[in-house]
């Protein structure tokens, strides 16, 4: 897919993964690029008239209709935005793990049913969630969290099922750890938020359905592909 004159909405533009892909679209022949965050004064100066500050909030209903109207001229919808609190699924209170469900499942999937019919009523579009190799295979440390990007996985795969006869398609971006506020406190080496914004339009440009980002991202995906059984065993320490 060119991105030549698209107009695309990236969430969660204010940091991070977010603001490193808008840069990287910057550097393609976009038309315009809707950088979507709950307060926009947050948002960096990105200095290009093609970035148009959106105000959203994806947990708030009202906020995620009103953009899905300001930016109904959208092609892409890039799902970026999401939380993440380390929790033991086991011995956390319910309201943490709903925190993560909250943003990173209903939150996106809020997103994608108010930007989906637009795309379907045009006959084209792209939505792209940015899920994580946790949605792959849980890690203990991150239950709560690994929960609700699987869950996203699954909404992104029934998606794309569903839209695949309209014109639409629906692709999925695997991070490994990113060195960004929300992976601040996992102690492993982390890739850039620019390496991962790098394969992220890459991924979009060649339409991938499965968009891996880092190195590590890159073997967690292989060995899910090849062997799912004992990527979950070397996961939970059990190998």
């Amino acid at each position: 897919m060119s991105l030549s004159n698209q107009v695309i909405v990236v969430t969660g533009a204010n940091r991070g993964i977010g603001a490193a892909t808008v840069r990287e679209l910057l550097t393609r022949d976009v038309k315009k690029i809707y950088a979507a965050a709950r307060n926009t004064a947050s948002l960096p100066d990105f200095n290009d008239p093609r970035v148009v500050a959106l105000t959203l909030d994806i947990t708030n209903d009202a906020q995620v209709k009103a953009a899905a109207e300001t930016a109904a001229d959208a092609d892409v919808i890039l799902n970026n935005a999401g939380t993440a609190i380390f929790t033991d699924v086991l011995n956390s209170p319910l309201e943490e793990i709903g925190s993560d469900f909250n943003a990173n499942f209903y939150g996106t999937l809020r997103v994608m049913q108010a930007f989906a019919p637009k795309l379907v009523a045009r006959g084209s579009g792209t939505i792209a969630n940015v899920i994580s190799v946790v949605g792959l295979v849980a890690v203990a440390s991150l239950g709560g969290y690994s929960a609700s990007k699987a869950a996203l996985l699954s909404v992104t795969q029934s998606a794309r099922a569903g839209l695949k006869d309209k014109g639409v398609k629906v692709l999925g971006i695997f991070p490994g750890p990113i060195d960004t506020d929300l992976a601040r406190d996992i102690p492993l080496e982390k890739a850039t938020p620019e390496t991962a914004a790098k394969r992220i339009v890459a991924g979009l440009e060649a339409g991938e359905e499965y968009i891996f980002t880092d190195p590590v991202s890159d073997h967690i995906g292989h060995t899910w592909r090849n062997n799912a059984p004992g990527l979950e065993a070397a996961m939970s320490g059990a190998e």
